[in-house]
């Protein structure tokens, strides 16, 4: 697993958090950051696949 995604692994489990407390409370400037944390949390997921796809072709170059 890359790093990459264990960033995004936690950048989505902080946002999940905030967006539920958000919601809870009644917070919707909260709530909204959840989100954003969420998505930013697809984003290192997706460049985590990126390093991954590339990393597998090399792998496969090598042989």
């Amino acid at each position: 697993m890359d790093r990459e995604r264990v960033k995004g692994f936690a950048e989505k489990t902080k946002g999940a958090i905030k967006e539920g407390a958000g919601k809870i409370s009644g917070d919707k400037d909260m709530e909204l950051e959840g989100k954003a944390d969420k998505a930013k949390g697809d984003v290192h997921n997706a460049a985590g696949n990126v390093k991954d796809a590339a990393r597998n072709a090399a792998d496969t170059l090598k042989k």
